[in-house]
């Protein structure tokens, strides 16, 4: 007997589901991303209430860790009269060390939090809901070495009423991820 795919089981009390099964809670980006994605198989999604989706509220709601809950932060990098936007992977239970380890590796002069209009429109994704699948591939993706070490971790599906469960090791898989062992820090 096979083993059961990750999705299948419960994290918190979300309902995880076949993201691959169900498009409908997934913004188009991040359908289209799953569709050509080796990992594809590995992903769940489970629909939440979209007033809920912003980190605390949802964890606290759903019984869901800190620690199993990753946040995608885009970040915008200048340097010598260049722009570009950048994306984050944490746990929420650290941040992004923004003006330290992500503007080193960027190669950035300064790197600040990207304006919520610019975010979304660039990723064709919602505020609360953005998340590393899908997102534009010209666009640097660091991933916390925690992140990619968890055995699972719920992060957004690119809209709020709903998020991606997967494996931590498939998000540094992405197309283009690199992961740093430096990019997070711990909640003050």
């Amino acid at each position: 007997m096979a083993a059961p795919s990750p999705w299948t089981d419960r994290i918190g009390t979300l309902d995880v589901r076949s993201a691959l099964a169900h498009p409908e809670l997934l913004a188009p980006p991040v359908r289209e991303a799953l569709a050509g994605w080796p990992e594809a198989g590995r992903v769940g999604v489970a629909a939440i209430d979209p007033d809920l989706a912003d980190t605390a509220a949802f964890c606290d709601r759903y019984g869901v860790s800190a620690e199993e809950s990753a946040n995608c932060v885009v970040v915008a990098a200048r340097r010598e009269g260049r722009a570009w936007l950048a994306a984050c992977v944490v746990l929420a239970s650290t941040r992004a060390d923004v003006n330290g380890a992500v503007r080193r590796h960027l190669g950035a002069r300064k790197v600040s939090f990207a304006a919520m209009e610019t975010a979304v429109d660039e990723s064709g994704m919602e505020h609360g809901g953005i998340t590393p699948v899908g997102l534009p591939g010209s666009w640097p993706l660091l991933v916390d070495a925690a992140v990619a070490a968890a055995p699972r971790v719920v992060v957004g599906s690119g809209v709020r009423r709903s998020k991606l469960v997967l494996p931590g090791a498939a998000l540094g898989a992405l197309p283009g991820a690199e992961v740093l062992s430096d990019l997070a820090r711990p909640l003050a």
